[in-house]
């Protein structure tokens, strides 16, 4: 269970977000942690369900000064009772775990972080992650589609964090994500949630390129 003050903190902090980051996410990556736990009992429960309530505290497309927010963050795992390892360690897990982190190198996680990555990813997916994608298109201004824009095949995370059509971002990002999955568990969630995306953009496609001749 998360420490109530890390949870505080949390929904403080994400109270007004309106780019899919909100709450009902971070309460939906905590559950799914808690449901992937259950095949590891030698995680470490504390890191990862503190490491999942805040691993969006410090994502720089979300937060303008990081610094404050990071002096907060620590201040708020020591009241919460965690030992500086623990502390450590979700500090590693939060810093890693994004697809943008990792489009460079590839970060070795810790299990706990496995479980969380998993789990971020998999609220990525889905009928909920198919809302997420055109909730935070609409956030930044981006098309929901642009037939002369082809999906991007290789990216830096400056290339990343600029604006393409919604569209583009499932074969960009969310279609791989499947492949990138750390436990078995998530992985078979995953695959199922990527083939009803998959009808979703094909079905999408159908409806763009109507030519209204019936």
């Amino acid at each position: 269970m998360t420490p109530k003050v890390i949870q505080a903190f949390v929904e403080a902090r994400m109270a007004t977000d309106h780019s899919g980051h909100d709450v009902a996410h971070i309460q939906r990556v905590a559950q799914l942690c808690d449901v992937l736990l259950t095949n590891y009992p030698e995680a470490d429960a504390a890191i990862t369900m503190s490491a999942a309530w805040t691993h969006d505290i410090l994502d720089d497309k979300l937060v303008a000064d990081i610094a404050p927010v990071r002096r907060q963050l620590m201040t708020t795992y020591a009241e919460a009772g965690l030992t500086a390892d623990q502390i450590a360690a979700i500090t590693a897990i939060t810093a890693h775990l994004s697809f943008s982190a990792n489009l460079k190198q590839h970060y070795q996680l810790s299990l706990e972080g496995q479980i969380v990555q998993d789990a971020d990813r998999l609220d990525a997916l889905g009928a909920i992650g198919i809302g997420r994608a055109f909730y935070y298109g609409a956030h930044t201004g981006a098309p929901m589609y642009d037939p002369d824009i082809a999906p991007r095949t290789t990216m830096t995370k400056a290339d990343y964090r600029q604006k393409s059509p919604v569209i583009n971002h499932f074969y960009e990002k969310l279609f791989k994500l499947g492949d990138l999955m750390n436990t078995p568990e998530a992985k078979k969630i995953a695959d199922e949630r990527i083939t009803f995306m998959q009808t979703f953009v094909s079905q999408f496609k159908s409806e763009w390129h109507l030519d209204n001749n019936f």
